[in-house]
């Protein structure tokens, strides 16, 4: 492809090859395996995900009050690429610790492709250990136990007792030395698919998510999907472990609402219960294909508000808002709502909106058409012609800023994956973040992609060497 304005293809300086495009596209589009590290507080998890990344990134220290959200890290060892998630970060009461654990291993069942889980080998084997183990046995997930603080020889005595907990062997390590991280770390690699196969899991009904702070009205929506549509809200038939989801008809048709008994259960009396709702989040989001994220209307928008969103946006899912609590707004709060959302909210304009009342039943039938619109969006494919057509003009009529004192051209775009929809643009030189943004606003304009976030990934191509 040439064009005479310059910002397209000059085959004289450059060439695209066939197996650069297929690399970058299977790149963009791969999910890389994931990897979570479940256990109680102070057994090393946070110590062991350090070691693991090689202290590349630090991880945040347990500080006991407290709370941390699951946090994700890229990783590689031994040439392969993959994510580990720690699940570290709280400081529960004792009533609260085996239900908190329970959750974590939970929530590593629905998200990961492979678990650690960690144990102190020097403390033993405790209830809420076995309590996890059970769990984790009947995940059908590959599960290794890593016995951590066994420093040398006579430890492994320690963890042999290990046994007991019904995961195979145990496999002796010290997370703060290194002792036998990298054997562990070769039998986890061995276990692991080459793209993530928890993220592709779960075909069928479309799975929804419910998520919000508390006291939005989370459970008042969800029954009033439910009990308006005359509908049964059934448990799925499963084993006692799995979180458990709702069947419920909407629009002609039956959605899965995803872990709704996590979203719904009263933990105000637990001293981790804002963890506890954090993971709960965490999980029903990656589980989903579409997140509705309920905020009061009656109240400004706050900073947990936009903590659910980025959630939402940064695992990639399909996103319509729900504005909560509609029977409460006046002229004037509804002038206040429109100017947050204008400042506060910006970065997801493009979320389809639904003002409603859980209690009344106002526009709940609403959410319907909004949820079918952005899993549409979600599952949309450009056609490779279709997308250089049109950047092409859109280039020809606002080229890229210039850096350096050179003008990058962007020389090719496909679209590399869907769910979420991921463009691959190759070019000259480094494209400004203001100017991606300006193409993923062209691009929304042009093509719709209302209620799913858009992912752009610019590849730059060195000039060819002339011989």
């Amino acid at each position: 492809m040439t064009s005479g304005d310059g910002t397209w293809v000059d085959e004289s300086d450059w060439e695209l090859g066939a197996d650069d495009v297929a690399a970058a596209v299977e790149d963009a589009a791969a999910v890389p395996p994931v990897v979570a590290v479940v256990g109680r507080p102070n057994v090393g998890k946070s110590t062991l995900v350090n070691r693991i990344l090689g202290r590349r990134e630090a991880v945040v220290q347990d500080v006991p009050g407290v709370t941390r959200d699951r946090v994700s890290y890229d990783a590689l060892w031994g040439g392969r690429r993959f994510v580990i998630q720690d699940t570290g970060g709280w400081e529960p009461d004792a009533r609260g610790l085996q239900q908190l654990v329970a959750d974590q291993a939970m929530v590593a069942m629905r998200t990961a492709d492979v678990i650690i889980l960690v144990v102190d080998a020097v403390v033993g084997a405790t209830t809420a250990d076995e309590a996890a183990a059970r769990m984790l046995r009947r995940s059908g997930k590959p599960v290794f136990l890593a016995a951590n603080k066994v420093d040398n020889e006579r430890g492994e005595a320690d963890a042999a007792a290990l046994w007991s907990l019904g995961l195979g062997e145990p496999h002796p390590i010290s997370a703060m030395h290194g002792r036998g991280v990298a054997d562990l770390l070769d039998h986890v690699l061995a276990a692991l698919p080459e793209i993530s196969q928890a993220a592709a899991a779960g075909g069928g009904l479309r799975r929804v998510a419910l998520v919000g702070k508390p006291n939005v009205g989370k459970s008042s929506l969800l029954n009033r999907l439910a009990g308006d549509q005359r509908a049964v809200v059934h448990d799925v038939a499963g084993t006692t472990v799995d979180p458990v989801d709702s069947l419920i008809e909407l629009g002609g048709k039956t959605w899965r609402f995803i872990d709704t008994a996590g979203l719904r259960r009263k933990v105000g009396q637990a001293s981790g219960h804002e963890y506890y709702a954090s993971v709960r989040t965490h999980g029903a989001i990656d589980a989903a294909e579409v997140v509705i994220v309920l905020i009061d209307a009656s109240q400004p928008v706050t900073e947990q508000d936009q903590r659910i969103l980025s959630m939402v946006t940064d695992a990639g899912r399909a996103l319509v808002l729900a504005f909560n609590k509609w029977d409460l707004v006046d002229e004037e709060r509804r002038h206040l709502l429109e100017r947050e959302i204008d400042m506060d909210l910006s970065h997801v304009h493009w979320a389809p909106r639904v003002n409603v009342s859980a209690k009344t039943g106002r526009a709940v039938q609403k959410l319907v058409p909004a949820l079918e619109r952005a899993l549409a969006s979600w599952d949309n494919r450009i056609t490779t012609g279709q997308l250089n057509t049109f950047l092409k003009e859109v280039l020809a009529a606002t080229p890229p800023p210039v850096r350096g004192g050179r003008q990058p051209r962007v020389l090719f775009a496909t679209q590399a994956a869907i769910r979420p929809p991921t463009f691959v643009l190759f070019t000259t030189g480094f494209l400004e973040a203001g100017y991606r943004r300006f193409l993923e606003r062209r691009l929304r304009e042009e093509f719709g992609f209302e209620g799913s976030p858009l992912r752009i990934n610019v590849r730059v191509r060195e000039k060819r060497a002339k011989k």
